[in-house]
Parts: structure tokens; C-alpha cells; sequence
């Protein structure tokens, strides 16, 4: 009897319990993609676009072009354009897929807080999503579809991600992570460059953006996003040409260490003494190579590395852009102030920067 009384007040409890608010998943749509690009009319200042995966059934996947539907909208807020696209369809969009974020790179010299800051505050994207500049419009990157592209995933994903592409070209960036600097003293946030070929056909990712707090951002070429990727990430892979004393070399690195260390005196920062470390095999040569030469192939590469590292280091210092993050290290070292960052600040455009390179070439490659 006692289990009939609680069986009662358990089916009285649950009729007054409402419907937990589940939809189908025939009632939902996955957005892939989201692109914020500068208004093309004066309606508002900036033009959204949301790249929507349609399921399709087997037969129909060959057709990619029609696995795809873009929501497209201008208007003054971010969240309020997102907003007026819930309407543009009849299913709930679902964020969850949403793994690229693609900024026209137009836009980044404006402070990114001020049109990003919603996407920022979004739980289900900020974790997962990767961000990108897009060259020339965040619309025509989303919209090009590469042969091959499967319906419920976008090709940057595989750019970005490990399942996919692993050149030292591409550097993947989170969004939580270029919040996270942007916001923070002694460090400049990142973004890579992402563009299409000139028929429409491609993507291409290969060059970084460097974005300050204030001007326009710096471009780094491919060469300095690959020394970039290698030194701030470890990446293996990274590959020199070497042209001098009558050598032409490739060498690729498969291992690349860095550490720095900032030099101060009194608590006023003097130099940055940064080591590299590499080792790696000479990948080609336009002449013949010996074994019992290796060290002097070690020490050429080295000076040669060393001078190209320098100018990148310096075309950095020149903009006033950190994003080695040399000023987080210089915060570290001292009891926080006031004047830390300002000190800080006067000091790193001028600031030399001392570069060793040690390279151990553990061959010179396998001819049979």
C-alpha cells in the first residue's frame, strides 16, 4: 500500500510538468559557417552570412551546390542580424556545427570588441569554433565549395583541424583564443589569412594576420607565417631555401624549439635573448653533398636562418605587434603596478633582439 501512495503522488507531480521543449532534428537546420562582412548598403554596418547544411539523401550527394543554403543580412548589431536570420527560415538554427568564423579583414582594423562581443559570449561556438580573415569577402569564402566537400562539414574545418591538412603554413586559431588575446596586455592576437584562387575553385591559407589593438593589422608572408608557426608552436616541418656561397639547399626542420628570456635591469626590460634550436634534413641541393660536411652545412643554414628570423623579429618591433607574447613574459617576471605595461610598451619597438640558431642536419638526404 505504502508503494501504491508514492506511485499516486508521483503521476499527480508529473501532470503538472510542461514539455521539455525538445525539437526534432527534421526541425532543425546546422549552421556551418558564419561570415560578418562590411554593410554593401547603408542599411547597417555590417552584412552576416550563414552557411546552412541541408541533408540530402544518398543519391542526391554528388550534387553539392544544392547541399547548401546561405542566410544573408545586414544590419547594425550582430546579434540582432542573427536574430532577424531565425526568421528567414522555418527551422531552429542550430550552432552547434558552427566551427568557422570568418571576419572580412577589412573590418579588423576597427576594435574587434565591438562587433564580436556576441559571438564571444556564445557557449555553444566559443570552444569550437575556429577564426579566420577573409580575403576578399567572408561571403565568397563561404560560399566556394571545393570539389569533394562533405555536406555537414566545411573545408576550413579540415584546414584547421588535426583530421585533415598539416602544412607549417597554416596556423589554426580558436575563438576563445583570440578573445583571450585581444584582451590581454603584452600580446597581439592572430588570425589566418583565408582566400580564394582566382577562379573560385580553391582555398587557400598560407599567410597570417597580426592584429594590435590600434592601426592596420601587419600581413605576414607565407614564409614568416611558416617561421612563425615553427617557433611559437613547435610545429614540425618547417622548410628554408638557402641561397648563398654558391649553395642552393631546401631543408626542412622536423624538430624547431624555441626559448626567450627577457634581459632587465632594475626592472626595466634591455634586451630579448631568443635560442632556436632546429634539426632536420637538406631536402635538395644543387650540388654534390658530403657526409663529412654536415657541420659546415650546420653553420651556414644557421646564419642564414638567424638573418632571416632577425627581419621577421624586426618587421614585428616596426608595427609595435607582439605575438610571441614577449610582453605576457615580461609581466611574469616582476610584482604587478600600475606603470608595468607602459614601461613595457615604451620599451619594445626598440628593444634589441639577440637570435642564436643551432642547427644539426642529420643528413643530406637519401639518393639510391
Amino acid at each position: 500500500m505504502a508503494h501504491l501512495k508514492y506511485l499516486v503522488i508521483l503521476f499527480a507531480v508529473m501532470s503538472f510538468l510542461t514539455g521539455c521543449g525538445f525539437k526534432d532534428i527534421d526541425n532543425r537546420v546546422f549552421v556551418t559557417g558564419i561570415g560578418i562582412d562590411p554593410s554593401e548598403s547603408e542599411e547597417g554596418k555590417y552584412r552576416v552570412t550563414l552557411k546552412l547544411a541541408i541533408p540530402v539523401s544518398i543519391k542526391e550527394k554528388s550534387n553539392t551546390s544544392s547541399s547548401y543554403q546561405f542566410l544573408v543580412h545586414e544590419g547594425d548589431n550582430i546579434g540582432e542580424i542573427i536574430q532577424i536570420l531565425e526568421t528567414h527560415t522555418d527551422k531552429v538554427l542550430e550552432f552547434g556545427h558552427a566551427k568557422v568564423i570568418l571576419i572580412n579583414e577589412t573590418l579588423l582594423e576597427e576594435n574587434l570588441k565591438d562587433f564580436m562581443d556576441y559571438l564571444f559570449r556564445r557557449g555553444d561556438i566559443q570552444s569550437i569554433a575556429y577564426i579566420g580573415a577573409a580575403r576578399s569577402s567572408a561571403e565568397e569564402v563561404l560560399r566556394t565549395l571545393p570539389k569533394g566537400e562533405s555536406v555537414v562539414a566545411s573545408p576550413l574545418t579540415k584546414f584547421f583541424g588535426e583530421t585533415g591538412n598539416d602544412s607549417t603554413y597554416v596556423v589554426s586559431v580558436y575563438l576563445y583564443e583570440i578573445r583571450r588575446d585581444f584582451h590581454s596586455k603584452g600580446i597581439d592576437a592572430i588570425l589566418p589569412i583565408v582566400e580564394t584562387n582566382k577562379s573560385g575553385t580553391q582555398l587557400i591559407v598560407n599567410k597570417l594576420l597580426v592584429v594590435g589593438d590600434k592601426g592596420k593589422p601587419l600581413e605576414l608572408t607565407s614564409q614568416y607565417t611558416q617561421a612563425f608557426n615553427a617557433l611559437k608552436n613547435s610545429i614540425p616541418g618547417y622548410s628554408f631555401r638557402l641561397d648563398s656561397e654558391g649553395f642552393k639547399l631546401l631543408i626542412t626542420m622536423t624538430t624547431t624549439k624555441m626559448k626567450y628570456n627577457i634581459i632587465q635591469e632594475n626592472g626595466q626590460p634591455k634586451s630579448i635573448k631568443v635560442s632556436v634550436e632546429m634539426s632536420g634534413t637538406i631536402s635538395q641541393s644543387n650540388k654534390t653533398l658530403l657526409m663529412d660536411k654536415l657541420e659546415d652545412y650546420n653553420k651556414l643554414a644557421a646564419r642564414e636562418i638567424k638573418q632571416e628570423l632577425e627581419k621577421m623579429f624586426t618587421s614585428l618591433q616596426e608595427k609595435d605587434l607582439d605575438p610571441y607574447g614577449f610582453g605576457l613574459r615580461y609581466r611574469t617576471m616582476q610584482l604587478h603596478h600600475k606603470g608595468i605595461i607602459k614601461k613595457w610598451e615604451n620599451a619594445y619597438p626598440t628593444l634589441p633582439i639577440d637570435v642564436t640558431v643551432d642547427v644539426n642536419l642529420k643528413t643530406t638526404g637519401t639518393i639510391d
